[in-house]
């Protein structure tokens, strides 16, 4: 493939590229920027986040599961791209040297561009935005003291008007179409192709697996994919809209469901990953599909010129096995919207706050009328070999008033929708009685109690 982006500040064109290559490798081997650090080679530590900046604004990412072309026409800023051509350091440099902030230096690249990036953007949760960044030396004080301290510093000039537009465009290339409909025919002729969105998971089969993709096709750049549209009735999600997108739109309207997507892995991968994708790959553990499946969303899938429409919950089939036909993809997923107040209530359990896989994620949209409970959408991940909903547990629940003691009753239900699996992250017992207490979390919060692991610790 053939790619043009700005670098540092310096136009870069190169030809044919092959589409796996990331922007960590590159740097690093053709370009002897070094600063860029690999570190775990699998989008957790940070240790390779460079700063892209396109027109939907700046973002970090990370290098290491950032394939070449998703850059294209686009502005890529390293570490060693911070300082004034001068040599001035950038205030967020300067304010890890005044506080500390650095021992061993490995992190430390990192932690600056995800750092200045939060200054470009306003930022004031430095927390939430280097969790993406881990340090094993110095802790995260005086690295949470520098953000804070450079969040109170202007956006040096020669940052704060990084180039885009029309003159970085960069190269039209067959495999990275640019509506649906193109896409839609490249699929005709390579039906067995790998898309890539975002490539938070697709990168791993490459960097872990040494997967020949063979065939790929970038959708990311597909303007109506990224598109998150409202109406009174509903919320319509492209399926190539980023996570973080998708956690800003919903934030007002289902406030449970978007401070769960905090914990979806760090800034970096939420600003790269996307909604289709955690669908698309049918992860049991997958964050998106049960709140999702809770809401009564349904799919979009298109292939050629048809398109077709399901319940999200009958995409799952099983294990590694989804209703998704050769050449047929994920357009977008659309939530209905429902009269009268939010009702939806999402619980990740892991065994880290950030950056962790969930051992248990429940979703409970449990709607009540005169105290008695009307209606009720309860789904899963990380219960079985697909999300699920909890059938047993909302039949034991309508018609029920909604107290203390149906709950209870309920939970004994969860055993007949259930039969999860031991492994590292949680044995089953342990699953069952975590996704029951789940639902009697959601009472006790009816009831103005702090079930918030940050409200209830000592």
């Amino acid at each position: 493939m053939d790619i043009a982006f700005l670098l540092n500040g310096e136009t870069v064109e190169l030809t044919g590229v092959s589409p796996t290559t990331t922007v960590l490798d590159w740097l690093r081997e053709a370009r002897g920027l070094t600063g860029t650090k690999e570190g775990c080679n699998e989008g957790d530590c940070g240790a390779c986040t460079v700063m892209v900046t396109d027109e939907a604004g700046t973002r970090a990412l990370n290098g290491c599961i950032l394939f070449l072309p998703q850059i294209n026409g686009k502005t890529l800023t390293t570490v060693e791209g911070l300082a004034a051509p001068d040599g001035e350091m950038h205030p967020v440099q300067q304010a890890m040297v005044e506080h500390h902030g650095s021992q061993c230096g490995f992190c430390t690249p990192g932690f600056v561009v995800s750092m200045a990036v939060g200054q470009i953007n306003g930022e004031t949760d430095h927390d939430l935005q280097l969790a993406g960044n881990l340090c094993r030396c110095t802790g995260y004080a005086p690295i949470v003291r520098a953000a804070t301290n450079a969040a109170r510093r202007p956006v040096p000039g020669w940052l704060r008007d990084i180039p885009t537009g029309p003159a970085l465009r960069g190269y039209v290339n067959d495999f990275q179409p640019t509506t649906t409909a193109a896409l839609a025919e490249l699929l005709r002729a390579h039906p067995h192709a790998t898309l890539i969105a975002g490539a938070t998971d697709v990168g791993l089969w490459v960097n872990k697996s040494l997967r020949d993709l063979g065939t790929v096709i970038f959708v990311s750049q597909i303007e109506e994919m990224r598109r998150i549209e409202t109406a009174p009735y509903m919320i319509r999600i492209g399926a190539a809209a980023s996570v973080e997108a998708f956690r800003l739109a919903i934030a007002k309207r289902y406030p449970s469901f978007s401070a769960m997507l905090d914990r979806f892995a760090s800034h970096q991968v939420r600003s790269a990953a996307t909604v289709g994708g955690n669908i698309a790959n049918g992860s049991p553990i997958g964050d998106t599909p049960p709140p999702l499946i809770a809401l009564g969303a349904m799919l979009q899938l298109r292939h050629g010129d048809d398109t077709r429409e399901m319940p999200l919950e009958d995409f799952f089939l099983e294990y590694g096995k989804q209703d998704l036909e050769p050449g047929e993809f994920v357009e977008a997923v659309v939530i209905p919207r429902e009269e009268g107040e939010d009702r939806l209530k999402v619980y990740k359990l892991s065994k880290r706050f950030d950056q962790d896989i969930s051992a248990v994620l429940g979703a409970f949209n449990i709607r009540l009328k005169d105290g008695i409970v009307s209606s009720a959408r309860i789904a899963f991940g990380g219960m079985a070999g697909t999300p699920m909903r909890a059938k047993a547990v909302e039949k034991a629940l309508v018609g029920k008033p909604w107290t203390i003691e149906t709950v209870r009753n309920a939970k004994w239900s969860f055993a007949e929708d259930f039969r999860p699996m031991n492994d590292m992250r949680a044995s089953a017992n342990y699953r069952l009685e975590t996704a029951a207490n789940m639902l009697e979390r959601v009472w006790r919060e009816d009831q103005g109690q702090p079930t918030d692991v940050r409200e209830v610790a000592p």
